[in-house]
């Protein structure tokens, strides 16, 4: 009996025990032949990576069999790729990496095909968000304004919605934690909604992004890539703090995660509180103070052929909106009308991993519960309302906003062909609670289902693509009809094919050259069907139209990039042609004091680009001077200038950096900056021409060690000369409210 049993548990043993795949090899310095120690060595599609001991040796352990891109990094040199067969057993690969002044080069993570960013067939911007934060940003919004290409529709300081190459709002797609974020875009009132803490980089796609990520991305992607779990077997912490002058701000984050060779875990909370901002001329802009708290949390679980995280972000935000300059003071509780706005992010990303193929599913739960406080105008009928009666009244604007999604895509590969077969789709729901009815109570339902293949040849990628999507809406009947707030029942459908098709290729060495042909779609948003309502902020009454049909967009790309040691130079071009593109119009008529607008359909047109060069001279490797021009112009069919399109824009920025030894992972560095915004004298009806001006900033910053802590530090003004200005972009520009004047701002990073 014994020996059956024996032998019964080595006739098992195979199903418990499987030979480890590994990948190991040596990191040198291709002119001198010596080790390189922190070296990352990353696996993108797997999210699995390490760093080299003092050595230069790296060691990769439980991989799936298959293909995959390798990516090696290393401050100071060049990263480099390669696609690298895992086989069964003990795999080896050593790389000499070569010097480079040029900074890092990151996997793009918006696009599915884990590609560098020179690698991409499609044009994608990537930045840190510590880079955005050694520029003084005071939101995520602020941050990104700085991207070539990308501004911000603000209300103030705390409020702002990105514009890539003058499309926003319901247009440019926020995706966060690998889900679409659903949160009221169309709403001017509220910023994103989420917290920069946490998040270690975004991505802006310009142009259709249909083909991937269906409705609402017909003007481009704002993709931010939450930040990753610690490498195996290690653990870490920081706290990050932050000051900014103007607003009297303040803020805090920590953070901590620890990982296991299998189980990962992190969390990392954060809270901001900043006053009413400042104008050049030192007047306070009344109820533009604003706070915030946020919490995310994540935990996974990864094995050889199989992965899975859950991720949950908690925002809750109390933001004034600004009307007009009124009470001078240093209080940061909202005044009226000011909003309530906390939101639910809960997504869940799982990878299986085949020797020829890997199929990933992600889910995303969002929950968005938006509360608008007014001041609460009562007839006077000799009725009197005591101040507990006053106090106990509820919010005018009560929206909950729900939504399910789900995204699956299946990748086989076939030689030098990866191919994505994907289904996407959202199940959504809108609840009113409040007295006041902006947008009804509604479901919206959408499907997509897409294809799309890249295939690497030689010295260029070509790239291609088809997709079908269908959304419905159905809405609720709200109000008395004849009342002039009544809004009637809807139930309509919107459907659209959409295809892209990209080419790069590397002409010479140094010369890049890419090709873009997309279309995109955009079905109109529950607002502009349906909409009956005062909006705050705006100042005005918009009233939908249910007869809209959805937006139809081409755009094509052209760039060009040129690329040494020593200079980098690049040209981005597009044309983009949009039918029955969805604009409000005033009508001349008032609803009490506020004037009255309608959504109206027309075709447009909007083209512009991006130029830039960055120059790092040999043997001046320090020094660094770069220099960035972006234009956009949009009209409508009937020769009518589009509304809240961005002046055009030109940058430029001297920037030193000491103590480089190659390898370091923080460098010392100073920069000053001047942009200097062009007069926008082509504007819509309802708008007024905006005057140039030039903005001056400058900062420093770098890593100090005290009691034997490294501790990161930054400091940056804004606006250093305290100048009065009005952004094109501003929705207080018909208040004649300015922009935020002289802004410092101090932060400290201390790892634990």
């Amino acid at each position: 009996m014994k020996q059956f049993y024996i032998s019964m548990l080595l006739a098992l043993t195979p199903l418990f025990i499987h030979a480890q795949n590994t990948l190991s090899g040596n990191i040198s310095d291709s002119e001198n032949n010596q080790s390189l120690e922190q070296v990352s060595v990353y696996i993108p599609q797997l999210e699995k990576g390490t760093v080299t001991d003092a050595n230069g040796n790296y060691l990769l352990k439980d991989l799936p069999e298959g293909t995959y891109k390798l990516v090696i990094s290393y401050l100071g040199y060049e990263t480099y790729s390669i696609s690298l067969d895992i086989n069964s057993g003990t795999n080896t690969f050593d790389y000499a990496m070569g010097p480079s002044a040029i900074e890092i080069d990151e996997v793009v993570l918006s696009t599915p095909f884990h590609k560098l960013q020179r690698e991409n067939v499609m044009k994608v911007e990537q930045k840190s968000i510590a880079e955005l934060k050694s520029n003084g940003a005071m939101t995520l919004a602020d941050g990104i304004s700085n991207i070539a290409g990308v501004s911000s529709v603000s209300t103030g300081v705390g409020i702002g919605k990105p514009v890539i190459r003058g499309l926003s709002f319901n247009r440019v797609l926020v995706y966060t934690q690998g889900v679409r974020l659903e949160n009221q875009q169309f709403g001017g009132e509220h910023g994103l909604g989420i917290n920069d803490a946490g998040i270690s980089s975004v991505e802006v796609i310009k142009g259709p992004a249909s083909l991937l990520y269906g409705s609402d991305a017909l003007g481009g992607v704002l993709y931010l890539n939450p930040e990753s779990f610690e490498l195996p077997g290690e653990t870490s912490g920081d706290v990050n703090l932050n000051y900014f002058t103007n607003t009297l701000g303040y803020g805090a984050n920590a953070g901590v995660k620890t990982s296991g060779e299998k189980l990962k875990f992190l969390a990392r909370g954060a809270y901001a509180s900043n006053a009413d901002y400042e104008t050049g001329d030192g007047t306070g802009v009344t109820n533009s103070r604003f706070n915030e708290a946020d919490l995310k949390t994540g935990v996974a679980y990864q094995v050889s052929k199989f992965k899975t995280e859950l991720r949950y972000n908690y925002n809750f935000s109390k933001l004034g909106i600004p009307e007009e300059i009124g009470v001078q003071d240093n209080q940061r509780e909202p005044l009226l009308p000011n909003q309530e706005i906390a939101t639910h992010i809960l997504s869940s990303k799982t990878n299986f991993f085949f020797k020829k193929s890997s199929l990933e599913a992600t889910f995303g739960y969002i929950f968005n519960d938006r509360k608008e406080f007014e001041e609460h105008h009562h007839e006077e009928e000799g009725e009197e309302h005591e101040e507990e009666e006053l106090e106990e009244e509820g919010p005018s604007l009560d929206m909950n906003l729900s939504t399910f999604s789900y995204n699956l895509q299946y990748n086989p590969q076939w030689g030098s062909i990866t191919t994505i077969f994907g289904i996407q789709g959202m199940h959504q729901k809108n609840e009113n609670f409040g007295e006041e009815v902006l947008i009804p109570s509604a479901i919206t339902n959408d499907f997509g289902i897409l294809a799309t293949s890249h295939i690497h040849f030689n010295k260029s990628d070509l790239q291609f693509g088809l997709r079908y999507d269908l959304r419905s809406i159905n809405g609720e009947e709200s109000g008395i009809e004849g009342d002039e707030e009544y809004i009637p029942s809807l139930d309509k459908n919107f459907n659209s094919f959409n295809a892209a098709v990209g080419y790069r290729a590397d002409l010479t060495d140094n010369i890049l050259f890419r090709l873009n042909l997309a279309t995109g779609f955009r079905a109109p948003n529950l607002s502009e069907l349906t909409s009956n309502g005062l909006h705050s902020g705006a100042n005005r009454v918009e009233i939908g139209n249910q007869e809209l049909d959805s937006e139809q967009n081409v755009q094509v790309d052209f760039a060009m990039e040129y690329g040494n040691q020593h200079i980098e130079v690049y040209a981005n071009a597009f044309y983009n042609t949009i039918s029955d593109y969805i604009y409000l119009q005033p009508t001349g008529a008032f609803r009490e004091r506020d004037p009255i607008y309608l959504f109206e359909q027309q075709d447009a047109k909007l083209y512009g680009g991006e130029f830039g060069f960055h120059l790092h001279p040999h043997p001046l490797d320090w020094l660094h001077f770069e220099s960035n021009f972006d234009m956009v112009f949009g009209e409508l069919e009937d020769k009518t200038d589009l509304p809240l399109i961005p002046a055009n824009r030109w940058n430029n920025t001297l920037r030193v950096e000491w103590n480089t030894t190659k390898g370091t992972k923080s460098k010392s560095y100073a920069f000053a900056t001047i942009q200097s915004y062009f007069d926008q004298n082509r504007v819509a009806a309802f708008e007024t021409p905006t005057s140039s001006y030039s903005l001056f900033n400058m900062g420093f910053g770098g890593e100090i060690k005290i009691f034997e802590q490294n501790v990161g530090y930054k400091i940056s003004g804004n606006n250093i000369f305290d100048k009065t200005y009005i952004s094109h972009l501003s929705r207080l520009k018909p208040d004649g409210i300015a922009n935020i004047g002289r802004n410092i701002a101090f932060n400290l990073s201390i790892g634990l």
